[in-house]
């Protein structure tokens, strides 16, 4: 079967998806603030985390967003394990095969469903999910628009390079890169943004600030989204994102 094929009805102007240079980088507290901007100006967004291991709070995050919608866990996150492992491993360990295709289809369904569809991956975009899939297989069949998430301090560079190099070539335009500051700046978080920017010239920057230690709170989500969605905006309408994304 060709994963394509299940994607013929899924406009891949309707959806993004949110990877990042590893995992606790900040994917989700960004995703659910954008979410919760999103609907806030009336925008019929939704999010899905379809791969989730060692615990649900970042899908309990993303459920506050949309608490509206009123949207099951399974809809947000079908494929769930307690392990903190690579979905693929804690699923091997369950006797559980999950392929390409059924991941599609659960995103094909859920970009029925709304108008804009944020898809968080699980950890790095090389992390295994399933049966010989990750995040980039994901993206090569999606053909939607990338955004990549790096905490701004040492290593980002590296880090976002590694994963801009390894999307996979259907990827265009190039991804938004954000980078999330954090609690203690290092020297390089002043300088990692010009760089990324000379050396990723195709792409577009954004420099989120610190949320707080508190920041992944549910009731600071409308806060949070108040600090952060001009940024992000400005950042994605100079990408070209769909106004469904960067709602005024």
């Amino acid at each position: 079967m060709n994963p394509n094929s299940q994607l013929s009805t899924l406009n891949s102007q309707l959806s993004v998806f949110i990877t990042g240079t590893n995992t606790g980088v900040g994917k989700t507290l960004l995703t659910a603030a954008w979410l919760r901007a999103l609907r806030i100006r009336g925008i019929d967004a939704l999010a899905v985390k379809p791969f989730c291991s060692g615990g649900r709070a970042d899908v309990a995050l993303l459920q506050a967003a949309q608490a509206d919608a009123q949207v099951p866990d399974a809809f947000v996150n079908p494929f769930y394990f307690p392990e903190p492992l690579a979905p693929a491993v804690a699923a091997r360990r369950h006797r559980r095969v999950i392929t390409l295709p059924q991941a599609l289809e659960h995103i094909r369904q859920a970009a029925q469903r709304c108008s804009a569809l944020l898809i968080e991956g699980a950890g790095g975009l090389l992390a295994p999910l399933g049966r010989g899939f990750a995040s980039a297989d994901l993206i090569a069949c999606l053909r939607c628009r990338v955004v990549v998430v790096a905490p701004n301090q040492l290593g980002a560079i590296n880090h976002t390079l590694l994963t801009v190099r390894a999307l996979p070539p259907s990827c265009h335009p190039p991804p938004v890169i954000v980078l999330m500051d954090t609690a203690n700046p290092d020297p390089s978080a002043a300088s990692n943004p010009a760089f990324l920017r000379k050396s990723l010239p195709g792409s577009v920057l954004c420099r989120l600030p610190y949320l707080g230690p508190d920041a992944t709170r549910p009731e600071l989500l409308d806060l949070n989204a108040k600090k952060i969605y001009p940024l992000l905006a400005r950042a994605l309408a100079k990408a070209n994102y769909p106004r469904r994304f960067n709602a005024p």
